[in-house]
């Protein structure tokens, strides 16, 4: 497993975490994602095997969020 740190804009609701976890945690490979929205970052830890850093970005992206 492999643990990773994105900067992420454009969060500002409730609706924003429940939308980036949800479309995250969808992925196959992903075993948590967890959405800080005060600091602007998601965690996420996932199988590098199964799931692409890449992958992950763009989900969050397709969300309407820009990932630093």
């Amino acid at each position: 497993m492999e643990k990773i740190t994105l900067n992420v804009k454009g969060m500002s609701c409730g609706h924003c975490v429940n939308s980036i976890e949800r479309s995250v945690g969808e992925l196959q490979g992903i075993k948590s994602v967890k959405v800080h929205l005060e600091a602007g970052i998601v965690d996420v830890e996932f199988n590098p095997s199964e799931v692409s850093l890449s992958e992950i970005k763009e989900t969050i992206d397709d969300q309407g969020y820009e990932v630093e």
